[in-house]
């Protein structure tokens, strides 16, 4: 995909944060957007707010396999085709290193995984028949290492990031394009729950713009912002015995608190 112009997309998380100021970002370059999320009135405002027309609202929650579908079938029924479907949608309770249930534990994989999971399920047969496709799934920094105190988020995160390189050769000969994003922190109503201070945090439009470019580029992996996100990658890239090292002084300086990861979604 070279540009937005014309292309039909599905947001997956389109009801606030990164995935709405996505959605703004590319009806703005001429695309054509379906936005979902639980909360359909939500989405109706944001789909007054877009420039262009034929943009549709589809609500339904993204842990249901049946109603994501369903909102599949209302979608082919208003759009010729699905060019590229993002898979923006999250669920997170911050986490302090004590017990947390399991039932929190299994809404968030429910939503943030399986909901992937199922997309891709819902998605790779009507990709093949139209000849071409685009998933994108949004995982975050978080998933690069395994942070003290950021789990069960940054296991979810890391389980995206494994999928999608998993995805990307598997889809190449059936020429559907798999992308994974891994945002550093944006402000959005989630990171507003981080009670840290969160280093180098960019707005959510700064964060459509990079999305928006990375979707029309050849790369796998959409990263913001840079001057963080590498630092990241070289914490990623320490051998274990190093970087263990380096979390367990994090626990020091952050004694009985959350250790600050990405929440931007």
């Amino acid at each position: 995909m070279q540009t937005l112009q014309g292309k039909y997309i599905w947001i997956i998380g389109a009801s606030s944060g990164i995935g709405a100021a996505f959605a703004r970002e590319a009806a703005k370059q001429g695309a054509i957007i379906a936005l979902s999320a639980r909360r359909g009135e939500v989405l109706e405002e944001i789909k007054s707010s877009l420039q262009g027309s034929g943009h549709i609202a589809v609500p339904f929650d993204a842990g249901d396999y049946g109603a994501m579908g369903n909102a599949l079938a209302t979608i082919k029924a208003a759009f010729p085709r699905i060019d590229s479907a993002l898979f923006m949608a999250v669920t997170y309770k911050p986490h302090d290193g004590e017990r947390t249930a399991l039932a929190d534990i299994q809404k968030m994989w429910n939503v943030n995984v399986m909901g992937a999971f199922s997309l891709i399920d819902i998605l790779t047969p009507l990709y093949q028949k139209q000849g071409s496709g685009q998933i994108v799934l949004c995982a975050s920094v978080a998933g690069y290492r395994g942070l003290p105190t950021g789990q069960p988020y940054c296991a979810n995160k890391a389980a995206l990031i494994s999928l999608g390189e998993s995805l990307k050769v598997e889809m190449e000969p059936k020429n559907i394009d798999v992308k994974i994003i891994c945002p550093g922190f944006v402000k959005t109503p989630l990171t507003a729950k981080n009670k840290f201070t969160m280093p180098m945090i960019i707005e959510a439009d700064e964060a459509a713009r990079e999305i928006a470019k990375g979707l029309c580029s050849n790369r796998f992996e959409i990263h913001f912002p840079k001057r963080f996100t590498f630092i990241m990658k070289l914490v990623h890239l320490l051998p274990h015995r190093l970087y263990f090292v380096l979390a367990r002084k994090m626990m020091k300086k952050n004694p009985g608190k959350q250790i600050p990861i990405s929440e931007s979604q």
